[in-house]
């Protein structure tokens, strides 16, 4: 219902900021996501089939999650909600699924667009259940965290979850010509400038937008342009001093892991140091120690983990340059360590057979059976205690019943701690072929 001011048109000549003047008015006009809107993306195909499921938009801040939302419930005609899961609880979705009841009484459904949704609690996110199979709302969540971790899998078992990608440098470009064509002059930026402020929005069509504004705001038309130097001052934000595209942030990390992947602590040592000089984000190097500890190295050397964590502790507590020192020893640690990627394989492989087989209840043997109930159905019964076994190891069954054949999916190397852990999983293989031969 619109407001008086609304009402008597005093709201159209009110003050926008440059990214709600610009705001896509169509799907079509959205950036960087062809992969959902574009001609065969994914929300394309849908809208033509006739049919939209509920969705969950995960991506980074700035990619077009809100925006998407609001041209949906244009395109299929449905009454937009809008919730922050910031500021909304319980009495507010209350009041959101009873006038979707009201619209769906009147003939008409509701798209209910919920921002920040990992935010929302576990009791809260299973208050959209069954309004959502009943048809009452099309849910649209937008979220900037790992769905899979955030979400409860009830709501994403009924929920489609589309990937967000961050905005390119050459997107970012034509949103910054989009700019210029509204404010009707070009940006007062020189071209080193102009790609720091492409850096400085990092994938965010929104800050873009906002930055783009404030150089427009404090130069005026025929002003002199500004170089990098002036626009940080301007700004007050750090220009990145190397490439964050494709061929420099992505590039040096990618050659980082790789030396330390190969053995090669000179060239780790380099490629990091070129890292840290170029102003990238310490912590986020610390998080790609830790990734390379437990995928390219993992039980060939336990430690590593232990001194890749170690190392983003002590840069916490020193901060830079002191904290720096803790982060390139863990680096050549991991270069020189033994590597093995035989528990990332065997995590993969056992992800695949989850999800084959996500259904299949562990032998009852292995249940507890807390209820007389659940004592009768022979929950618990012949479980073998494995400490009181010979060599505290029994041997028995701990898959479901319907696998015909154990499967195998660690196998450790010769290399580091896994010889040893290979000499205790062959001793205990050979028992267990030993008592089940007995049985």
């Amino acid at each position: 219902m619109a407001n008086l001011f609304e009402a008597a048109g005093l709201e159209k000549g009110a003050p926008r900021p440059l990214a709600d003047r610009l705001r896509p008015k169509s799907l079509a006009e959205v950036m960087g996501q062809d992969h959902i809107v574009g001609p065969d993306g994914t929300l394309t195909r849908m809208l033509k089939t006739g049919r939209v499921p509920s969705l969950i938009f995960w991506g980074p801040p700035g990619s077009g999650k809100t925006t998407i939302a609001r041209l949906l419930a244009g395109e299929t005609h449905l009454a937009f909600e809008q919730l922050s899961a910031i500021f909304s609880g319980v009495a507010e979705l209350r009041k959101a699924f009873e006038r979707a009841k009201v619209q769906r009484e009147q003939g008409k459904g509701t798209l209910l667009f919920i921002d920040e949704i990992h935010r929302f609690n576990r009791s809260q996110q299973d208050s959209f259940l069954p309004h959502m199979e009943d048809g009452t709302i099309t849910l649209v969540g937008a979220t900037t965290e790992n769905p899979s971790f955030e979400l409860n899998a009830a709501l994403l078992s009924r929920a489609s979850v589309l990937t967000l990608n961050r905005l390119d440098d050459a997107t970012l470009e034509i949103l910054l010509k989009r700019a210029e064509a509204e404010m009707e002059r070009p940006l007062p930026l020189d071209a080193d400038a102009r790609e720091a402020l492409k850096g400085m929005a990092d994938g965010d069509g929104r800050a873009i937008f906002n930055l783009a504004e404030d150089v427009f705001a404090a130069v005026p038309a025929n002003g002199k342009a500004l170089d990098r130097e002036a626009l940080v001052r301007l700004v007050q934000r750090r220009a990145p001093l190397y490439d964050k595209s494709r061929e420099g942030h992505y590039n040096l990390i990618s050659a980082l892991h790789k030396s330390v992947r190969g053995s090669d602590p000179d060239a780790a040592l380099y490629y990091l140091c070129r890292m840290l000089d170029g102003g990238e984000d310490r912590l986020f190097i610390a998080r790609r120690l830790v990734r390379m500890a437990v995928e390219d190295i993992g039980l060939a050397d336990p430690q590593a983990l232990v001194i890749a964590n170690a190392a983003k502790e002590a840069f916490d507590f020193l901060g830079s340059p002191e904290g720096e020192l803790a982060i390139a020893e863990a680096t050549v640690y991991m270069a020189t360590a033994p590597k093995s990627n035989a528990n990332y394989v065997a995590y993969k492989a056992a992800m695949r057979a989850a999800k084959e087989h996500g259904s299949l209840s562990p032998p009852k043997a292995i249940l507890n059976a807390p209820t007389k109930l659940m004592e009768d159905e022979g929950y618990g019964s012949d479980y073998l205690y494995d400490h009181d076994q010979p060599d505290a190891f029994s041997g028995q069954n701990y898959f479901p019943d319907e696998f015909k054949k154990r499967p195998n999916f660690y196998d450790p190397l010769e290399r580091g701690f896994e010889r040893e852990i290979k000499k205790r999983l062959d001793y205990w293989a050979k028992l267990r072929a030993e008592r089940n031969r007995r049985s």
